[in-house]
């Protein structure tokens, strides 16, 4: 569940980044028992993710935990992306940094409380408070993340092992990286245009 990601490509739009926030926890036509602008966020979450589980730089990333993980594979590198996106300083500038991107990320998801599913209600004040967002540029932030993900996965026992590799693989993970958020975040950009209709 990449987050950062999600919220970076909400594109400071409350309903927008509202639904890409909470779309893992919409399951199929559920979407359509939110507000409009909310179902637009949900339906460029779903986008985004399709975009990126097709993409060849994914594919690299994934095949460094597949052997272990298999169809989680896909998981820990969107965490991974996360830690590359909030280390990646130059996308913060209009926002006069990471802080203050996260800091606005809150607030602005704080405004839709009411609409949160029951699963994004309770993880939210620990992301809050815990700072998920702005943590994810620090290693031990990822390892966090990691053991979250094993946490809540049905067939995770652990999650050591994810993170060895992702500091053996840390360069070409990173390499991953800066193939695919240019490509991501310009397809974000053009799909607003394909949204529900007002």
């Amino acid at each position: 569940m990449n987050y950062l990601a999600h919220a970076f490509l909400s594109f400071q739009e409350q309903g927008i980044l509202t639904g890409n926030m909470i779309s893992d926890f919409v399951k199929g036509k559920r979407q359509y028992d939110y507000p409009h602008h909310i179902q637009k966020g949900i339906q460029l979450h779903r986008y985004i993710d399709t975009f990126t589980d097709c993409h060849a730089a994914t594919a690299k990333a994934k095949s460094f935990f597949r052997k272990d993980y298999r169809l989680y594979s896909g998981a820990f590198v969107d965490v991974v992306y996360d830690h590359f996106l909030a280390c990646d300083a130059l996308q913060y500038i209009k926002y006069d940094g990471l802080e203050n991107f996260t800091i606005s990320v809150y607030a602005s998801l704080e405004k839709d409380f009411e609409f949160f599913p029951a699963g994004f209600q309770r993880i939210f004040p620990y992301m809050k408070t815990q700072n998920w967002l702005y943590n994810y540029r620090l290693r031990d932030g990822i390892r966090r993340g990691f053991e979250g993900l094993a946490y809540r996965a049905a067939y995770l026992n652990e999650s050591a092992v994810a993170y060895e590799l992702f500091n053996q693989h840390y360069d070409e993970l990173k390499t991953c990286y800066e193939a695919f958020f240019p490509e991501v975040k310009k397809f974000a950009v053009s799909s607003l245009s394909n949204l529900l209709p007002d």
